[in-house]
């Protein structure tokens, strides 16, 4: 007498057990009208009872997801609970925070660099006024040079 082996392929074995799993099912069908009450009661019990299980099997089985595994607050008891804790008024201004911070910084910085450019350009007109130049140097092309080499 020979033993069967399964071949080391699982998806090759997944195949089998689902044809014989069908057979089974085939000849349990065929012969469902000869089985007495009383038998066909208890097959129908152990049914109900085999779906339930396979039922919670496959909800122990489901991932949960990652957003349910965060503890977000700890309440008065020391439990740790999933949904949202207290809602205050300070939990949600320190949470706003942080942009209101960045927006002043950036309105900080653009009035910095006006105010750079503004005084730059004081500087300038400043040279400008306080200069004797003739009319045609304002046009030359090295005139911003001449107003950066310092005065003797």
């Amino acid at each position: 007498m020979t033993s069967f082996t399964p071949p080391p392929n699982p998806v090759s074995q997944d195949a089998l057990e689902s044809r014989y799993a069908l057979r089974v099912a085939a000849r349990l069908t065929e012969n469902a009208e000869a089985v007495g009450p009383d038998i066909a009661e208890r097959l129908r019990f152990a049914r109900e009872q085999a779906l339930q299980r396979a039922a919670v099997a496959r909800r122990a089985a489901e991932p949960t997801p990652a957003a349910a595994m965060v503890v977000t607050s700890v309440d008065r008891s020391g439990a740790a609970t999933l949904g949202g804790g207290p809602s205050t008024w300070w939990l949600r201004m320190a949470s706003v925070l942080p942009l209101l911070a960045l927006v002043a910084g950036l309105l900080l910085i653009g009035k910095i660099h006006v105010n750079s450019q503004i005084s730059a350009a004081a500087e300038i007109d400043a040279a400008l006024l306080a200069d004797d130049l003739p009319p045609g140097a304002y046009s030359d092309a090295g005139f911003l040079e001449f107003l950066k080499t310092p005065k003797e």
